[in-house]
């Protein structure tokens, strides 16, 4: 599935192109910004750069070669010189100590590689002060140090972090390219690959982990059956479901994710889009429930799930922010 190069991507051929260029050119920026939906691939991207500007084979068009000690390391996540950051583990926020705790190991000389590589996961969910917590080692990068923060999008991100990076935007993929992916690079067979390329959405990571645990559909399709049962639900039900969505709080990052798809589909049909639905499987419930929706009924679901999605990392009363969703969600009209 590669294409004129030696990278662990799939798809995303144009943005490995640009870093491969970079680096023939010795044009490697400080701090790199990947931006896309939620398993698109920033993370492989970013893995693959690091092994390729770390990697030990003595020929540079073949980096990165996957076999050297370098690569292995980095590919399996026990590269001495690679820093990962770490969200907080009751809030889901990047805190402004962790941001602090990766700079400083950051600033140590690589113990064997070229470069030591920080990679910030989900640095959407850094608040204000712990993004500025970050500025000094963009504005004074330390030498051989390498600076990579991978976000959804830009919107919650300080000017001064997204102006100080070179931002690469990650779109999603071809259903062809993933379902390609499955069927000849992992051996699925043709209708498995057929459907978890539709259901991924262009996220190919998402793909390969459905791929490879089937529990990962099976807690999909619960999160929609519960979407779909909350529209039938009156106000006091829907409260209820609100009160136990709000005791776990780092599990509504991926449900709501989801959900954002779920209403997109809607929304597309209320519009009498011919946009192919992304959740296929739901193809009927979707067109049933566009038909009795107007846009503006449909966008304002999408919002609702969107802006709480997006407020998750803040000091927020969990439980009144998934009621007000709630309240948001077409059919209480209908059950009251």
């Amino acid at each position: 599935m590669q294409t004129q190069h030696h990278w662990p991507v799939y798809g995303h051929d144009w943005a490995v192109q640009h870093l491969r260029k970079g680096i023939a050119n010795g044009r490697i920026r400080h701090a790199y910004l990947i931006v896309g939906t939620e398993s698109i691939g920033k993370e492989m991207l970013a893995r693959s750069l690091a092994m390729a500007l770390n990697c030990t084979n003595h020929e540079e068009s073949a980096r990165p070669c996957g076999e050297c000690r370098s690569c292995k390391l980095i590919s399996s996540g026990n590269h001495p010189d690679m820093v990962y950051s770490e969200l907080d583990a009751n809030t889901g926020a990047l805190k402004i100590e962790e941001v602090r705790a990766v700079c400083q190991r950051l600033a140590l000389k690589p113990y064997e590689a070229r470069y030591r590589v920080a990679i910030f996961r989900d640095f959407d969910r850094a608040r204000p002060q712990a993004q500025d917590a970050l500025l000094k080692t963009l504005e004074e990068p330390p030498p051989q140090a390498l600076l990579i923060l991978l976000a959804p999008s830009t919107e919650s991100l300080l000017a001064t972090i997204t102006s100080r990076s070179q931002i690469i935007y990650l779109r999603p993929l071809p259903t062809e390219t993933i379902r390609q992916a499955l069927l000849q690079d992992k051996g699925l067979p043709a209708d498995y690959s057929e459907l978890l390329a539709r259901l991924s959405g262009g996220r190919m990571g998402w793909a390969l982990r459905a791929a490879a645990d089937p529990a990962i559909l099976e807690q999909r399709t619960a999160a929609l059956d519960l979407l779909e049962q909350l529209l039938t639900l009156n106000r006091a039900q829907r409260f209820e479901i609100a009160e136990d969505l709000s005791k776990d709080k780092l599990a509504l990052y991926p449900l709501l994710e989801l959900w954002q798809t779920y209403w997109r589909d809607v929304l597309l049909l209320c519009q009498s889009s011919a946009h192919i639905p992304a959740n296929t499987d739901r193809v009927v419930s979707i067109q049933q429930l566009a038909a009795t929706l107007s846009v503006d009924e449909a966008l304002k679901a999408i919002q609702a799930t969107r802006t709480l999605h997006h407020n998750l990392s803040t000091n927020l009363n969990l439980r009144l922010a998934l009621e007000v969703m709630f309240l948001d969600f077409p059919g209480l009209k209908h059950t009251r």
